[in-house]
C-alpha cells in the first residue's frame, strides 16, 4: 500500500497523541508529536528564566537561544512508544507538567518559534509514511496531506482525561485548574495571529467525547483504507 502523510489536528487534551501513536504503530509509520516540540521550547524557556514577572517572554533572548534547542524522539524499547528528548535529556515527564502546560501556548504563538519548528517538521515528512499531530499540521505544515483529521471533544471531557493522565503518572493534579488551563489554551490557540488552530477545509472532523479508544482506532483505520484505495 502506498505511503501517505496523515495530519491530525485539534484542541489540547483531545487524545491526539495517543491516537496518532497507535495509528503510526499499527501502520509501521513514523510518529511525530509536534505539541511535545513546543513543550520542549517552553520547558527550555522556563529552565533559563525567560518568562518575565508579568508572564511575557524575553523574546530577544529566546530567539538567540533557538539554535541551542535540539529536540529529538527516541523509541522506548520497553513501552514501544517514542519519548521526547531535549538536548539529549529525556524530558517526556517534565514537558507534561501543569507548569509547562500553562506556558506552552504563549510560546507556540511566537512567530520565530513556529517558523523554526515547522521547518523541522516539514523535513521529517519528506519521505511520507508519517503520522503527525498538532494544531496546524493540515493547514500549514502539510497542506497537501492525503489524510487530515480534526479532533474535538468538550472541555470537561478533555480536562478529565488530562487529570486522569497526570494522576496515573503519580503527578499532582487539580481538575478545576486543568479545566481552566484547557479553556485558556483553546482561546490562545484559536486566536493567535500566526497559524491559529482551525479545521482545514478538507479535514474530517472527529468528536471523540463519547467513543472508546478501540472505536476511535477502528474509525481511523477505516479512514486510512478509504484514502489509500483512491
Amino acid at each position: 500500500m502506498k505511503k501517505i502523510i496523515i495530519a491530525i489536528d485539534g484542541f489540547s487534551s483531545c487524545g491526539k497523541s495517543t491516537m496518532a501513536k497507535d495509528l503510526a504503530h499499527e501502520l509501521g509509520y513514523i510518529y511525530v508529536d509536534t505539541g511535545a516540540m513546543y513543550r520542549c521550547v517552553a520547558l527550555y524557556a522556563l529552565q533559563h528564566g525567560m518568562f518575565l514577572k508579568d508572564g511575557e517572554i524575553n523574546l530577544p533572548e529566546l530567539e538567540s537561544k533557538m539554535p541551542n534547542i535540539n529536540i529529538s524522539f527516541k523509541l522506548n524499547k520497553e513501552t514501544g512508544r517514542p519519548e521526547t528528548y531535549l538536548n539529549n535529556e529525556n524530558v517526556e515527564n517534565k514537558i507534561r507538567t501543569m507548569e509547562v502546560s500553562s506556558h506552552v501556548s504563549p510560546v507556540a504563538a511566537v512567530s520565530f518559534v513556529r517558523a523554526a519548528l515547522v521547518e523541522q517538521q516539514k523535513k521529517m515528512g519528506k519521505d511520507k509514511g508519517i503520522v503527525m499531530d498538532g494544531r496546524d499540521i493540515g493547514t500549514v505544515v502539510f497542506p497537501n496531506a492525503e489524510l487530515k483529521i480534526f479532533v474535538t471533544a468538550s472541555p470537561e471531557v478533555r480536562a478529565q482525561r488530562r487529570y486522569d493522565e497526570l494522576k496515573g503518572k503519580g503527578m499532582e493534579a487539580d481538575f478545576n485548574d486543568i479545566l481552566e488551563n484547557v479553556k485558556q489554551r483553546d482561546y490562545i490557540d484559536s486566536h493567535r495571529s500566526v497559524s491559529p488552530l482551525r479545521k482545514a477545509e478538507d479535514a474530517i472532523e472527529l468528536d471523540n467525547s463519547n467513543i472508546s479508544i478501540e472505536e476511535q482506532k477502528q474509525w481511523l483505520i477505516n479512514q486510512y483504507k478509504r484514502v489509500c484505495k483512491n
